[in-house]
C-alpha cells in the first residue's frame, strides 16, 4: 500500500470516527437537556434554607421513648387481640412464636414544658425542647426491614439505585456555599460498641442523577475526607497547576462525546481544591467555648460521637451546607432492650436537644429544619418470652415517632395519635411520602414539580404519592 494510500483511509477513518463523535454528543447533549429540564426552584417561598437529618438506625422504640400507652401497663403478657393485629406483615425474627404478648414499657412517662408533651424518662434533654419540636406519633411505613425501610426513608423506594433525599436537593435548589459540599455524611456509632445495621454509601447516593448531587461523608479520624490532601512532595501551586492541565483534557474529551459526568469531573475536582482550605478549618473546632461543649455533653470532645457530628452540623449550618445528614447506629433492641435502649437514649438525647437550643441561640433554627427519626418503630408485643425487665421487640411499620424542630413546622405541637396499643395509626396518620413532600414543602418545593426524567419516566421522591402534612406547618 503506498503512503498516499494508507494517508487516505486514515483521514476517511479518523473522518468517521469524528462524525461519530458529534453524533453521539449530539445526543448525549439533547437526552441530557432533557433529563435536566426542571422547573425553576424555589416554587415558593420557602421557610427552611437547610436541613439537618439525625437518622436513628435500627428502629427507635417508640413505645418507649415518644409514645405513652398507660393501657397497656395491666395487660402485660396478654395476647394482642386479633382485631388489633390484623393482617401485619412479621419478620422472620418473630415467625416461629406461637403467641405475640403485651409487653408494656418499664420507662414512666411525664409531661413537659407549656405544651404538657409527655415524654420517656430516658430523654430528659429532649423533654427541655419539647416547645421547640413538632412530634409526630403517627408515621407509618410498608417496610418491615431495616435495608428496604431506611432505603425507603432516604430516597422514596425501597429498591436500590433512587437518588437520595440530598441528592435531590442538590438538584433542585444547588448549594449555598461554593467551599464546601451541598450534601454532607457524617456516621456514629452507638457507644455500648455495637454498630448495628450496615449503612452503605446508595443511602446518601445520586442514583440517576449526575453524580456531582451525591453526599460527600466526613470521616472522624484521619483526613475528614479522603485523598483530599496533597500528596508528599505536592505543593499548592504544583497541585493547581496539575488541575489546570486535567480540567484542560477533560474539556476536550467533553468537547468530543459530550457526557455531563465528564463536568461532574471537573467541578469535583475544583470542590476538592477548594475543600484543602474550607473543611479543616470546619473540622477545628477548638475555639468552641466550653459552655458549647457542656450544652453538647461531654462526648463532644471525642470524635466522631453523635455528640460531636451534632456539634460539626451546626458549624456546617453556619457555614450553609444545604443537607446535613447525620447517622447513628444501635438501636435495633430486638433483645436485652432495657440494658441497651438506655445506652442510645444517652448518646443522642442530649446532643440532639443541644443542636436545637444552639441553632436557636444563633437564630438559625428559623430557617433549618432539623429531622429526628428512624426507619420504623418496635412492636407492642414481645420479642420471645416477655419478661417485665428483660425484654426485645420486632420491627414495626404499622406506627411510630419522629419530630421536627425550625424550619416553619409548629412549636411544641403533637401530631397524629395510635390507638391503645401502640399498633395501628388511630388518627392523623403521615406515611413516609407525606414526611418528605412536608419536607421539601418547607423548602420551597412543590415535590410534585421536582423531577428527573430516567429511561422513559418522570420519577421524583415521592414517587406517584405523597401529601404535604399542613397540620405540623406553623
Amino acid at each position: 500500500m503506498s503512503c498516499d494510500k494508507q494517508t487516505r483511509l486514515w483521514s476517511r477513518r479518523d473522518w468517521l470516527a469524528r462524525t461519530g463523535y458529534g453524533l453521539g454528543a449530539a445526543a448525549l447533549h439533547s437526552l441530557g437537556a432533557r433529563a435536566e429540564a426542571a422547573p425553576t426552584f424555589p416554587n415558593f417561598q420557602a421557610k427552611a434554607k437547610r436541613v439537618i437529618f439525625l437518622f436513628q438506625s435500627g428502629g427507635p422504640s417508640h413505645l418507649d421513648l415518644f409514645d405513652d400507652k398507660p393501657f397497656l401497663k395491666g395487660r402485660f403478657d396478654e395476647d394482642i387481640p386479633p382485631s388489633v393485629f390484623g393482617g401485619q406483615r412479621i419478620t422472620g425474627m418473630v415467625a416461629h412464636q406461637a403467641r405475640f404478648p403485651v409487653m408494656p414499657t418499664k420507662y414512666s412517662f411525664s409531661r413537659h414544658g407549656r405544651s404538657g408533651v409527655a415524654l420517656s424518662e430516658l430523654l430528659p434533654h429532649t423533654a427541655k425542647i419539647v416547645d421547640e419540636i413538632c412530634l409526630i406519633r403517627s408515621a407509618h411505613t410498608e417496610a418491615i426491614n431495616h435495608a428496604p425501610a431506611i432505603t425507603f426513608f432516604q430516597t422514596g423506594s425501597q429498591l436500590p439505585g433512587r437518588p437520595s433525599m440530598g441528592a435531590w436537593l442538590d438538584y433542585g435548589l444547588g448549594s449555598l456555599n461554593e467551599n464546601l459540599p451541598a450534601f454532607v455524611v457524617m456516621s456514629s456509632v452507638a457507644s455500648e460498641g455495637t454498630a448495628g445495621q450496615g449503612l452503605l454509601a446508595r443511602l446518601w447516593g445520586s442514583g440517576f442523577l449526575p453524580s456531582r448531587h451525591q453526599g460527600v461523608q466526613f470521616r472522624s479520624s484521619g483526613d475528614p475526607v479522603l485523598y483530599l490532601s496533597d500528596p508528599p512532595g505536592v505543593s499548592r501551586e504544583r497541585r493547581r497547576a496539575m488541575l489546570d492541565g486535567i480540567a484542560a483534557l477533560n474539556e476536550r474529551l467533553y468537547e468530543r462525546v459530550g457526557d455531563p459526568e465528564i463536568e461532574t469531573r471537573i467541578e469535583q475536582y475544583e470542590m476538592a481544591y477548594r475543600m484543602q482550605t474550607s473543611v479543616p478549618e470546619l473540622m477545628d473546632v477548638s475555639g468552641e467555648s466550653e459552655e458549647t461543649y457542656e450544652l453538647y455533653g461531654p462526648d463532644s470532645r471525642k470524635p466522631g460521637t453523635f455528640a460531636a457530628n451534632c456539634l460539626l452540623a451546626r458549624r456546617l449550618a453556619e457555614r450553609d451546607v444545604r443537607f446535613i445528614q447525620l447517622y447513628h447506629r444501635g438501636w435495633d433492641h430486638h433483645g436485652d432492650l432495657p440494658k441497651r435502649l438506655p445506652v442510645s437514649a444517652r448518646d443522642v438525647d442530649q446532643p440532639s436537644a443541644a443542636l436545637v437550643l444552639d441553632l436557636k441561640r444563633r437564630g438559625l433554627l428559623e430557617d433549618t429544619l432539623v429531622v429526628w427519626a428512624g426507619e420504623f418503630g418496635r412492636t407492642p408485643y414481645a420479642q420471645g418470652d416477655p419478661k417485665p425487665d428483660d425484654y426485645g421487640r420486632d420491627h414495626h411499620g404499622r406506627c411510630f415517632s419522629l419530630w421536627m424542630a425550625g424550619g416553619g413546622v409548629k412549636a411544641g405541637h403533637v401530631h397524629g395519635a395510635t390507638d391503645d396499643y401502640g399498633f395501628n395509626v388511630a388518627e392523623g396518620g403521615v406515611h413516609i411520602h407525606d414526611v418528605q413532600a412536608t419536607i421539601l414543602h418547607l423548602l420551597g418545593i412543590d415535590h410534585e414539580k421536582l423531577t428527573y426524567r430516567f429511561q422513559g419516566r418522570r420519577y421524583r421522591l415521592t414517587d406517584t404519592a405523597g401529601a404535604v402534612v399542613r397540620e405540623v406547618l406553623s
